[in-house]
């Protein structure tokens, strides 16, 4: 495997006494055919830049439907948001896509990652939406990053799982994005693959000085945030100080 440039971690890119995330009674509904269905129930939240944010609770709390607001993917029913000092309300989907590609990285549980482009062209793609001119430059500098320097021109079917994982999170901090958030990112990982990509992906995340918001069943992985939120039935509980130090 490539080794990890050393580098030190960069500052937090907005000022201390603003916030990076700012939600007040976040409320997400969706149609079914027995009614409405309340996901989010007036969700309150405030990340600091730099900050990483364990996100923790039991399935269908509503944990993943918050990340899908923050990053602009779906649309909260009613509340306000704002992000990266933009506020989310009344953005139509172009702006929405803009707003992602200039302050978001997105790593899910599955690898979504596009089965007729290497990894290379995989982790360039956002780069090169932005009209970017270093875009393959900078992708294969992330994968090298990342411990795929020998893999550029690989297929995903033809990386393992882990390996997906690991350009999945290149493509995710190639443009080094104001928030990386993280759905679950270890889920369909065996242990020790797991562990390594959560070892890239903090210290990347510190290196970066990228605000992180990491949804986790896992509460050991949840301690290695700063400050763990807990999420049952569409609600946030106070937040708590993590027993790990922040990494």
């Amino acid at each position: 495997m490539d080794a990890i440039e050393s580098q030190p971690p960069k500052l937090p890119r907005a000022a201390p006494s603003e916030s990076l995330i700012s939600a007040h009674d976040l409320r997400f509904s969706v149609a079914s055919a027995s009614g409405s269905v309340n996901i989010l129930r007036g969700v309150s939240l405030e990340v600091m830049p730099g900050e990483a944010v364990g996100l923790v609770g039991p399935s269908g709390s509503g944990k993943t439907s918050l990340l899908m607001l923050l990053a602009g993917l779906e649309v909260a029913t009613s509340g306000s948001l704002r992000v990266a000092g933009q506020a989310l309300a009344g953005l139509d989907e172009d702006a929405l896509a803009r707003f992602r590609r200039d302050n978001v990285g997105i790593v899910f549980q599955a690898f979504h990652l596009i089965p007729s482009m290497t990894a290379l062209e995989n982790v360039a793609m956002p780069l090169e939406f932005a009209g970017r001119d270093d875009a393959f430059v900078k992708a294969e500098a992330s994968l090298r990053a990342v411990g795929l320097g020998h893999r550029l021109g690989h297929f995903p079917g033809q990386l393992s799982g882990g390996e997906q994982q690991r350009v999945a999170l290149a493509r995710a901090t190639v443009a080094e994005p104001r928030l990386l958030l993280a759905d679950e990112p270890t889920g369909n990982l065996d242990r020790a693959n797991g562990q390594a990509v959560m070892e890239l992906l903090f210290g990347l995340r510190e290196r970066l000085g990228t605000t992180l918001v990491l949804v986790t069943h896992d509460e050991a992985l949840a301690a290695r945030c700063g400050r763990v939120v807990r999420m049952e039935d569409g609600l946030l509980s106070p937040s708590e100080p993590a027993l790990g130090l922040e990494p």
